[in-house]
């Protein structure tokens, strides 16, 4: 790992910032590694994640992990998959679920460490927030109508609905995510992850 990675990534799991807000404290979740060539983006840690400091460990992770065709050993193998959510602690709980990530995040640290993962070819943008953030003017006017205009935002780009259980109607209703968008999904991550560059920093 870079040092200037390695000095980033422990100023940011120090970080104090948003403490006052935090129902359980800071502790920031992520993982990312110079050699990365796949980019998770998701919404903010769970309770369960931040207990055990391990994004996407929850059901969610679960079913992220069989839209990938990925199993734990791979995504969490930080040299070829980095994990930067758009919050990187818990953000509390509101009356419909957990509460919006934090702005401060993306704000403070995204345009300093996402520099620092040059070999990164495919970003996955999950969730409402990630796509906000990563696609600008070029998001359409909702989620799904987004996520089904995947193929205008590759190859750099996937936009991916949440893989949350609270998503079950979404996944029911637009039948066509799972047969025509996942295997494409994951015909993308194996790409990003198999290709190599004469020029790729070690991890």
């Amino acid at each position: 790992m870079s040092a200037e990675l390695q000095a980033l990534l422990a100023e940011i799991r120090a970080c104090q910032i948003c403490a006052s807000q935090l129902p359980l404290g800071p502790r920031p979740v992520l993982r990312a590694a110079a050699s990365a060539r796949l980019l998770v983006v998701g919404q903010a840690p769970g309770v369960r994640v931040h207990h055990s400091g391990l994004p996407w460990n929850d059901s969610s992770g679960i079913r992220l992990r069989h839209w990938l065709a990925l199993d734990r050993e791979h995504f969490y193998d930080a040299s070829r998959v980095a994990i930067v959510p758009m919050g990187f602690c818990y953000p509390g709980t509101g009356r419909s679920g957990d509460l919006p990530p934090r702005p401060e995040c993306s704000k403070t640290w995204h345009p300093r460490l996402l520099p620092l993962l040059p070999h990164v070819r495919l970003t996955l943008l999950i969730g409402h927030y990630a796509q906000v953030w990563f696609l600008g003017a070029a998001r359409r006017r909702t989620l799904t109508e987004t996520v089904r205009a995947w193929r205008h935002y590759l190859p750099r780009f996937l936009p991916l609905p949440h893989p949350s259980p609270r998503n079950q109607l979404w996944l029911r209703t637009n039948p066509w995510f799972e047969a025509e968008l996942v295997p494409e999904l994951r015909k993308q991550v194996a790409r990003a992850l198999a290709e190599e560059d004469d020029d790729t920093a070690p991890g």
